[in-house]
């Protein structure tokens, strides 16, 4: 009974380890794509609003 609780506590374990990886490996690529777009210029379109105030 004690291996069986064992092994399920190991999973558990695992299981929580790898999720906390992921969620990091999802957050450090989110980090990059940010940094890699700080050295472009700004790409959108400039819009100005000419409607009357009625």
């Amino acid at each position: 009974m004690k291996i069986v609780i064992l092994i399920f506590v190991i999973l558990l374990a695992v299981g929580a380890t790898i999720k906390k990886s992921a969620s990091e490996t999802k957050e450090i690529s989110e980090r990059l794509e940010l940094n890699k777009y700080k050295s472009q210029p700004n790409l959108l379109p400039v819009v100005e609003v000419v409607a009357n105030r009625a």
